[in-house]
């Protein structure tokens, strides 16, 4: 089910960054900055998707609220989720 996700996850981002002028999609700088700036967030943790994404997890520990990207090899960074009541679990502080 993971890998049937993130394939669909992959192929979305593949089809989002060929366009420029998607509302979830911008340059991976711009994004981290948007994040930073707008909701105190910073990256938490990321990770390779087998098709090379980067996943990057974003995260405001006063706030809890949290953010996940997905970074295309072309620099675009696409919104995939964001919420609030971030907990860490699994002994990671």
């Amino acid at each position: 089910m993971k890998r049937l996700l993130l394939s669909a996850l992959a192929a979305l981002i593949a089809q989002t960054t060929t366009v420029s002028a998607q509302d979830n999609c911008a340059p991976r700088d711009d994004v981290i900055a948007h994040l930073a700036g707008e909701y105190g967030e910073t990256r938490y943790s990321l990770g390779l998707e087998s098709r090379g994404l980067l996943m990057e997890l974003f995260v405001n520990r006063t706030t809890g609220t949290w953010t996940l990207t997905a970074v295309a090899p072309s620099g675009i960074a696409c919104l995939v989720a964001s919420g609030d009541a971030f907990q860490s679990v699994g002994g990671d502080t």
